[in-house]
């Protein structure tokens, strides 16, 4: 069988490389990767019928937009070409927000770098006494809703919408977001107080996976741990155009400021199709006691008709290397936990059922249950990294300047 690269396999069918590769999220083509894992080629023979065929329509036409963001492979994203996997083992979340916003490859270089901090602390302190006033069984993500508001609302900085400082105004809102978080109370009588963490006075000098930790989990952080916890933010950095990033890319082509932009993506990001899959896993495995357990939660939902949290995705059908990564990381990390134990018995009742594979919100779910994390850490984790997936899209929208304006198919009433 003769395979072309996808330059030429556009060219024949006569559309752009995006076009061409929503034909192949949407089934209309297969592909495969070259032996360099990243070029994609497709099958001549195909290419040939449907360009005999015309364009397919099936379904309805799919909003496509060009980016140099992101591009989805087989089973794993790539960011700016490069494998999402493998800098995963390999970068910080730092380096990689930063690889995202500028596409500079000096970003790689090894050189110290100043830890991003939330600059002027006058937003941070308004932030961290919002909080105070909220309920204590608040989620996390719902928390950083209001944070990322009241850091807007005190940042003067926030409507230069040129890449330098969007970049600048990024590394500022994550900081703010992870250090705003109250701590988790930890197990006893004692509880945070106002200098402890969470506050001002709090030192601030570690990487976003630290801070972060330590404002998810009550209990200090093993290397291996939080090795995992980099490399989920690292992973869910940014994802094409999921439903949350084209809110965000929406909100930015109407020149909304980048606070406004993430604001958006938060919005959709809670919805338990998207990112609140993580709570919905992590709600499963904690009505699993012990393994022996996990046929009778499945069965249950099975029978009321409700989606499995944490399993299937509508890319990759064959299952997300994502997860696949991040519970490899988990269980190296924390070999025979009890919790992954749980895990393997929910993943082995899946396929028994022939259902469908584990995604990277299951991963999240086990990562959050061997730590020991606060419900809702999964939905934060994923919050705090798609941020910078959210303003490297925005940047693009930016420059662009046009506002994205969908079209609906009327089918209401005749219109008299």
């Amino acid at each position: 069988m003769e395979w072309i690269d996808a330059a030429t396999a556009a060219e024949r069918l006569g559309i752009k490389p995006a076009t061409l590769y929503a034909y192949v999220s949407r089934g209309v083509l297969r592909r495969r990767h070259g032996e360099d894992g990243r070029r994609s080629l497709f099958s001549a023979e195909e290419i040939e019928r449907l360009a005999r065929r015309g364009r397919p329509r099936s379904q309805p036409p799919e909003l496509v937009i060009e980016s140099a963001v992101t591009a989805l492979g087989v089973d794993r994203p790539y960011y700016r070409g490069i494998d999402a996997l493998g800098l995963a083992g390999t970068a910080s979340f730092e380096t990689v927000a930063e690889w995202l916003w500028t596409g500079d490859r000096d970003v790689w270089q090894a050189h110290p770098r100043e830890p991003w901090r939330c600059e002027p602390e006058d937003g941070l302190r308004a932030a961290i006494a919002a909080q105070r006033a909220l309920p204590r069984d608040l989620l996390p993500l719902d928390r950083l809703q209001v944070i990322a508001t009241v850091l807007g609302a005190s940042d003067t900085l926030r409507y230069q919408l040129d890449s330098a400082s969007v970049a600048a105004t990024g590394r500022r809102l994550i900081a703010g977001l992870v250090d705003a978080l109250p701590p988790p109370t930890p197990p006893g009588p004692a509880s945070a107080t106002a200098s402890g963490p969470g506050s001002p006075a709090d030192s601030r000098g570690g990487s976003i996976a630290e801070r972060l930790w330590s404002r998810l989990c009550p209990r200090p952080a093993t290397p291996a741990l939080l090795g995992a916890l980099q490399a989920a933010l690292v992973l869910l950095a940014d994802h094409e155009l999921a439903a949350s990033t084209l809110a965000a890319r929406v909100a930015a082509s109407a020149r909304a400021d980048p606070y406004a932009v993430v604001l958006t993506g938060f919005g959709v990001l809670g919805g338990p199709l998207h990112g609140g899959a993580s709570y919905g896993a992590e709600r499963l495995l904690a009505e699993i006691a012990e393994p022996g357990q996990a046929a009778r939660a499945i069965a249950e939902r099975v029978r009321r008709g409700e989606r499995i949290p944490g399993f299937g995705h509508s890319i990759y059908k064959n299952g997300d290397a994502r997860g696949a990564t991040l519970l490899d990381l988990v269980n190296q990390a924390a070999p025979g936990h009890e919790r992954i134990a749980a895990g393997q018995a929910v993943l082995a009742e899946m396929r028994r059922r022939h259902l469908p594979d584990r995604n990277i919100d299951f991963a999240l779910a086990i990562l959050a249950a061997v730590s020991g994390m606060v419900p809702g850490a999964g939905e934060a984790i994923f919050a705090v990294a798609r941020t910078a997936g959210w303003l490297a899209h925005a940047m693009e929208e930016y420059e662009r300047g046009s506002l994205l304006r969908l079209r609906a198919s009327y089918t209401g009433p005749p219109i008299t």
